[in-house]
């Protein structure tokens, strides 16, 4: 008789990790964060080359954006004096702790930009005429130092998943940076093909083909090259909403590089582009969480690597 193929268990069935509390509003933190941090660069982008619609749409989403992603933070963590208590102490070691300096540069300065574009509305004599004529450059140089701190904002979060036990984040250590600022390239270019008319849209263009190509480099990377350890955003919910991700960018970029002189098919493109960023975010999250509950993705991995390191020691005796 043959003896059954052996299954793989642990202890009682239970869980070698405990899987990540986080629930969604995490997920939504990890987007609203990419979205602000390439919203500000769109802003920059617009500021610099003269293209007023791109300039305000970014600033204004920013702003949104980054105000959206304390509200996720906050709310996970509880108690709004958690955020306070982070800030009394700074860890470089620590990606949290750096994250928490991060969104404290990077909001105020949103902030003032945005509100820079509001000086027009206002009256042109007396002290309003004085905040109307100091608030342009202000927000400009506001603009330029939230762009200079964006790329932080939008890959740190990449940083801080790989730094947890979760197995499938841990090991995608070189590649979640790279689709997290990918995606937030992406997004971006979303909002300027969204706001901008096709005349204005150049940057946006631009910005959402190097955001394509980085996010899905970074996405095939975590889907191909983690072995066991890419299993879980293959399958199930992770593996559908990386798929949907993958086709929303490629459709997006698609109808941003085609139609140029569409107004429409920019706009189809911007909420492509933005959809496929949530998509990804979300995508990358659940796959994470998935693996930390299965003990087969921390157990396997781990014998491999007990055994890879045997290999290599009777080979050196040998």
């Amino acid at each position: 008789m043959r003896v059954p193929e052996a299954e793989f268990t642990s202890y009682y069935g239970r869980p070698i990790l405990k899987a990540p509390v986080w629930k969604w509003d995490i997920a939504a933190y990890l987007f609203t964060g990419g979205l602000a941090a390439g919203s500000s660069l769109l802003a920059a982008g617009g500021q610099v080359t003269g293209r007023p619609a791109l300039r305000r749409a970014g600033r204004v989403t920013a702003l949104t954006a980054v105000t959206a992603s304390a509200v996720f933070l906050i709310h996970d963590l509880g108690r709004p004096a958690r955020f306070h208590h982070m800030l009394r102490v700074a860890k470089p070691t620590s990606p949290m702790s750096v994250g928490t300096w991060i969104l404290t540069a990077f909001g105020p300065a949103a902030g003032i930009a945005a509100i820079a574009e509001g000086a027009g509305l206002l009256p042109r004599h007396g002290p309003l005429g004085l905040a109307r004529r100091v608030l342009p450059p202000v927000g400009h140089a506001a603009g330029l130092l939230a762009a200079a701190t964006a790329p932080a904002l939008a890959t740190y979060t990449g940083v801080l998943l790989a730094d947890t036990a979760v197995p499938s984040w841990h090991e995608a250590y070189p590649e979640l940076p790279v689709v997290f600022a990918g995606s937030a390239l992406a997004s971006g270019a979303g909002v300027g093909l969204l706001a901008a008319p096709p005349a204005q849209a150049g940057p946006a263009r631009r910005m959402a083909v190097a955001g394509a190509a980085l996010e899905l480099y970074g996405a095939h990377r975590v889907e191909t090259r983690l072995g066991l350890l890419s299993e879980p955003y293959r399958l199930g919910r992770p593996g559908r909403l990386l798929r949907a991700g993958r086709l929303l960018t490629a459709a997006g970029v698609t109808g941003a590089l085609l139609g140029r002189r569409s107004r429409t098919v920019g706009v189809l493109s911007g909420a492509a582009l933005l959809a496929a960023s949530v998509a990804t975010r979300f995508g990358i999250f659940y796959g994470g969480v998935a693996s930390a509950r299965d003990p087969r993705y921390t157990v396997v991995p781990q014998r491999e690597r007990v055994n890879a390191r045997r290999a290599g020691t009777d080979l050196a005796a040998d």
